[in-house]
């Protein structure tokens, strides 16, 4: 199958799947235009999805690459509270996994695009000897609204969504729910909307790790932690995989003490994890003892 004929299949899976109202030209030309609201500010993110790094090819079917390809950047969109708008999608394969790769790639990327409302208006598409994913995602958020990294103020209480650890367990174990989870993460893109509209300014996604991710957004907003050691859990998971495997994709945010923060959120989950303090000599702390980030560090 020619270049060419990948793209019209292309265009055709993403005529039919989610429309953005603000793209107006999407796959076919040269780029993509898109006429945004003039009360909203747009945001947008990059992911990688790597053969031998986030996946391999004989644990992972192409529909289970296209989903977490794109979920990793919806995430994203999630913390910052982000409504999606549209996604552009860079993939390189082998030439001899092309002709089936690439439409079962595709749907299982555009069946998770469908859930969320995410336009596919372009991309990408190329030869190598690897499987290489690269997926940009465009959200809006009303003007001045988008929830920030740097926004935590000592004194805030500290939560996550969800569950921690089911990944790593996931990872490791290859069986069960946690190993569905890891192949199939689902971004809280209705709870980071949710937290937007509680007046929630501080957030970010667990991608790499609660202790590396957490100690990052120490830094950014020049505050310290202390957690409690008990976390949400998942069941079967261990506290090292709560504090530091990676892939939860679940939310991390920050709320001042006062502010009622509900206790689920569209079904899913709050946990109070911790307090925010002044930086001390070790960003983060659990139970007294300092917690060192030890997330996955791609440089590390």
């Amino acid at each position: 199958m020619r270049e060419t004929q990948i793209i019209e299949q292309l265009r055709n899976m993403a005529a039919v799947g989610p429309k953005a109202g603000t793209i107006l030209q999407g796959i076919g030309d040269d780029c993509a235009i898109l006429r945004p609201e003039s009360s909203e500010d747009l945001v947008f993110t990059t992911d990688f999805t790597l053969e031998g790094r986030h996946f391999t090819l004989d644990t992972h079917s192409p529909a289970d690459i296209g989903h977490k390809a794109l979920a990793r950047s919806l995430s994203d969109l999630a913390a910052m509270g982000a409504k999606p708008v549209f996604c552009l999608v860079s993939l390189a394969v082998p030439s001899d996994l092309a002709e089936k790769f690439v439409p079962q790639f595709y749907k299982g990327l555009m069946a998770l695009a469908g859930t969320y409302g995410v336009a596919l208006a372009g991309g990408d598409l190329s030869k190598f000897d690897k499987v290489l994913v690269d997926v940009m995602c465009c959200g809006s958020v009303p003007q001045g609204k988008a929830l920030l990294r740097s926004a935590a103020k000592p004194g805030d209480r500290i939560y996550v969504t969800g569950e921690l650890g089911a990944s790593a367990l996931g990872l490791r174990t290859k069986r069960g729910k946690a190993w569905s989870r890891h192949k199939h993460p689902l971004p809280r893109i209705a709870q980071g909307l949710a937290l937007r509209k509680l007046g929630i300014r501080c957030a970010m996604d667990l991608s790499d790790g609660l202790s590396l991710d957490l100690n990052r957004l120490c830094l950014e907003s020049d505050i310290g932690a202390d957690l409690k050691c008990r976390l949400p859990t998942a069941r079967g998971a261990t506290l090292n995989d709560a504090l530091h495997g990676g892939e939860d994709y679940e939310l991390l945010f920050t709320a001042p003490p006062r502010k009622h923060i509900p206790a689920l959120l569209d079904t899913i989950r709050i946990t109070e994890i911790g307090l925010a303090t002044t930086p001390r000599e070790h960003r983060v702390y659990i139970d007294g003892e300092a917690l060192l980030p030890e997330g996955f560090d791609h440089f590390a």
